[in-house]
């Protein structure tokens, strides 16, 4: 497969995400140490650039690299909203990082690539590029937890990273039973597999759920929830905000279009056990 204009322009926004994190990380070799915060201002000037390219794709309807990656008016919205979250972590994170004496160039640099990946995973339609988003927007959040260097911060980043991993196992388990059963990883694929009735029910279903488990773990939803008090408390109060927003917003946008287009059959069988950890997410997870 050929990648063509088409292709690069459902991805030009996190494209620029991309080059402007490797540049930013460069450019910080060179700034003087009185004069860091300029980082922030960088970092807030790529995250603008790409909203301001989202903006411009409103409307918009298209896929791109074999129809692994959706362009559409759900994805365009997310994407809004995770730059605006990643401008929001720019801001909060400005007078943090100088107060506690935190490295500017690489916080910026990991914050960006971690929008990145956010922003991937909502326009995902393939469950291999699910996991590849997941691995992009979580690698550099376990740095980011640890980033503080205190004790407590990098106890923080350690449970997050292994707690992660298990999360990131089942969403691995699951799609390699839902390719086992249908044959394919792209989302419209196993659709139209499923809905032929020429697939293992019972080895799809079990895949969908492990694949719910995974994105339950991701979202902090009861009873996958275990992890959160203890990495939003160890880790910097700029990352806990950004975390408790992109992160969230990411997670239930992958969650919604894989079970939304892939398994819209077996995710009407799932309402009572969605309801189910919906209340327990409000109830128990507040506790």
């Amino acid at each position: 497969m050929t990648p063509t204009s088409i292709d690069f322009y459902t991805i030009i926004p996190y494209l620029i995400l991309t080059v402007w994190a490797c540049v930013l990380l460069i450019v910080d070799l060179f700034i003087p140490r009185g004069r860091k915060g300029i980082t922030a201002f960088l970092a807030a000037l790529g995250l603008a650039v790409s909203l301001g390219y989202s903006i411009t794709q409103i409307g918009l309807e298209s896929s791109g690299f074999d129809g692994m990656i959706s362009l559409d008016g759900f994805s365009t919205f997310a994407n809004i909203l995770l730059l605006s979250s990643g401008l929001f972590g720019v801001a909060l994170a400005y007078g943090y990082t100088q107060r506690m004496g935190i490295h500017r160039g690489e916080y910026y640099t990991l914050l960006l690539f971690s929008v990145t990946g956010m922003m991937l995973m909502a326009q995902a339609n393939d469950l291999i590029i699910v996991f590849l988003a997941l691995e992009l927007l979580s690698i550099p959040l376990y740095v980011l937890s640890a980033i503080s260097r205190k004790l407590q911060s990098e106890e923080s980043g350690v449970k997050y990273f292994l707690l992660g991993a298990f999360a990131s196992g089942f969403v691995v388990y699951g799609t390699a039973l839902v390719f086992g059963a249908t044959g394919s990883t792209n989302l419209s694929v196993i659709f139209l597999q499923a809905a032929s009735g020429v697939t293992s029910g019972l080895l799809l279903t079990i895949g969908a759920a492990l694949l719910l488990v995974g994105f339950g773990f991701k979202v902090a939803a009861a009873p996958f929830h275990m992890w959160t008090p203890d990495v939003y408390q160890g880790a910097p109060t700029s990352v806990t905000a950004f975390m408790a927003a992109g992160a969230k917003i990411a997670g239930f946008v992958a969650l919604f279009r894989v079970f939304s287009t892939a398994f819209p059959a077996i995710a009407s069988d799932m309402t009572d056990v969605l309801w189910a950890l919906s209340a327990l997410t409000m109830i128990v997870g507040n506790l």
